[in-house]
């Protein structure tokens, strides 16, 4: 009878062994078990170079003062909406900051210059505060970076060059050249009716470096290498509003 009790007892034993080494009736989760089906993926990066050619106008002006000339403008929205010209990005100048740049995405480039030329715009730029005629460029933006990099002041250059490909050839050689001297290009285009007209917007992620920068015989070089037919002309600003 003990004997038969013992073996009794040793099967029960070996089967309670079994089943925790196989897991099975344990009820416990072990790492690395997926019970919900759910199968979970890396994010895919998002793209925020757009190589897509678009029409831009910027438009740069003094005001009287900014804070009445921006409602002012807000409430023309309607009238530039009629003519294919949608608000993007207002700047005001570090140097003067009544000093505002405007660039607006536009669908017709005729219908852009014949707004940009009609009595309602001047009059309504009057009635807004704007002093002194304006300067407008009408580009074709041909690369941009729209990623958000934040507060960085940005400038806005604008030259002449002998030839587009050749330019953009050497333009694209330094592009370490200038990170390394704390410059982010976020445009590039030129003139809509003249590919020899640039106009190049790049952020000062290193103030300090960036002005030595503009300053020095390595910009020099590379300007000369690109065929420029002027000195670069730069408007510094900072991103006021974004639409």
């Amino acid at each position: 009878m003990k004997q038969f009790r013992f073996s009794c007892m040793l099967l029960f034993a070996t089967m309670v062994f079994f089943l925790s080494s196989c897991g099975g009736g344990s009820g416990e989760k072990k790492a690395g078990d997926d019970t919900t089906g759910t199968v979970t993926t890396a994010p895919v990066p998002v793209n925020t170079i757009v190589t897509t050619p678009q029409l831009m106008v910027v438009v740069t002006h003094k005001v009287a003062d900014f804070a009445k000339w921006k409602p002012s403008f807000d409430a023309h929205d309607s009238v530039r909406l009629a003519n294919g010209l949608h608000r993007y990005v207002i700047g005001r100048g570090i140097a003067d900051t009544n000093m505002v740049l405007v660039a607006m995405k536009a669908d017709d480039l005729a219908k852009a210059k014949a707004f940009s030329q009609s009595p309602d715009l001047k009059n309504a730029m009057k009635k807004a505060g704007v002093t002194g005629p304006p300067t407008i460029h009408f580009i074709n933006t041909t690369w941009q970076d729209t990623a958000n990099i934040g507060a960085a002041p940005r400038s806005l250059t604008t030259f002449t060059i002998k030839d587009w490909d050749a330019w953009i050839k050497s333009f694209d050689g330094g592009k370490q050249e200038r990170i390394d001297n704390g410059l982010l290009v976020r445009t590039v285009g030129h003139d809509a009716d003249d590919n020899k007209k640039v106009a190049l917007v790049t952020a000062l992620a290193d103030t300090a470096k960036a002005f030595a920068y503009f300053k020095s015989d390595a910009l020099k070089k590379r300007t000369e290498a690109g065929g420029l037919t002027s000195e670069p002309k730069r408007f510094l600003f900072t991103i006021a509003h974004r639409y």
